[in-house]
């Protein structure tokens, strides 16, 4: 994990060259941007508490709802300030508005009040009650410290390099794996299998016991479960599984994700053919990771992954995964457009969905 560092005395010079270098990623709080923020999550399924109305009460208030299960915090104002899904330990915050960019492959914007977070337990109907979560509620909510979004864009095209003590580059522009000799643009340019310590560049010992060596040759590269892995995993501390069937946590592949035992499927894998695509994907949440059939040669196997942003600034559903048409993280659309409505290759192609 990379260790908490102590923060270096910058020159005024150093300051100024970091935030011009830094337009892969905006953090603004101005009033122009926050008109620009979705509204607040709707909540419009039926309350399993009749006293739980959602109207403005002037104090905080918890409500549960189903399909799936979940308890929310609505604020003074009745709005939706946080939500928490049963089985999963993925928490979505509101807080101040922020905007993500990916300049180099695409005019898509996600300007968004959603700060999602890992909890050190799943959730469950009362939690709201236990020292644990109000310990973490306290520590977390307007908090803006890097959440699992700021993570995300921490490995876009141009995102800086940053070291921990130990001299380990935890962050930084990530490709998706080397050029495949046997390959061409649009069949297999590049080569999957790169995992996280890939592109950390160290050993890593798992759960079980099974310590994996990098390849070299895989260096500053994650496919789109390495992605995944190196954001919920080594970044948020989730648990991870060497392979598919070793240990528990979050497994290596997409197919292994969207099959395990883990977090709560908020849409239910029904079948890989075009068949089961969802009918609708209002349920889905930011944070959630979304599976995709893409590639007849996989079979039964689901063969990508990425991460649910919300809506970008046009209204659409968006998301983030490292893919190798881009040779990398991105929301651009080479490859296919990064939009979960309409019917776009990733659209046609989307399976099931899971906050873990």
């Amino acid at each position: 994990m990379p260790k908490k560092k102590k923060r270096p005395v910058l020159h005024t010079a150093t300051v100024l060259s970091l935030i011009a270098g830094s337009a892969y990623l905006t953090y603004e709080l101005r009033a122009e941007e926050q008109a620009k923020a979705p509204a607040v999550q709707a909540v419009t399924d039926t309350p399993l508490l009749q006293s739980s109305t959602g109207k403005e009460t002037g104090e905080q208030s918890w409500e549960r709802l189903k399909n799936p299960a979940r308890s929310v915090l609505r604020g003074e104002g009745g709005e939706v300030v946080a939500t928490f899904t049963d089985d999963a330990r993925t928490a979505t915050l509101k807080g101040p508005s922020r905007t993500f960019t990916e300049p180099s492959n695409t005019k898509s914007r996600v300007v968004t009040e959603d700060w999602v977070r890992l909890m050190p337990e799943p959730w469950r109907q009362g939690a709201e009650k236990e020292k644990w979560f109000k310990d973490w509620f306290k520590q977390y909510f307007g908090s803006e410290e890097d959440d699992v979004f700021a993570m995300a864009f921490q490995y876009v095209e141009g995102a800086p390099v940053k070291k921990d003590d130990e001299g380990i580059a935890y962050m930084g522009d990530a490709d998706f794996g080397p050029l495949n000799p046997n390959g061409s643009e649009g069949n297999d340019l590049r080569e999957e299998l790169s995992d996280f310590y890939d592109y950390l560049g160290i050993p890593y010992t798992f759960r079980d016991n099974s310590t994996i060596q990098p390849e070299a040759k895989r260096a500053r590269a994650v496919d789109c479960s390495g992605y995944m892995r190196l954001l919920w995993g080594y970044r948020a501390r989730y648990p991870l599984m060497s392979s598919d069937g070793s240990g528990d946590g979050l497994p290596r592949t997409a197919n292994g994700m969207a099959r395990a035992d883990i977090g709560a499927d908020v849409i239910k894998l029904t079948g890989v053919g075009p068949e089961s695509r969802p009918k609708n994907i209002d349920v889905l949440q930011p944070g959630d990771l979304v599976f995709f059939k893409l590639d007849a040669r996989t079979k039964e196997r689901l063969d990508h992954v990425g991460m649910y942003l919300g809506n970008d600034s046009e209204g659409h559903r968006i998301f983030i995964s490292s893919r190798e048409e881009v040779n990398g993280p991105t929301i651009g659309d080479k490859g296919g457009t990064s939009r979960l409505d309409g019917n776009g290759y990733y659209a046609k192609t989307l399976r099931s969905a899971k906050r873990l």
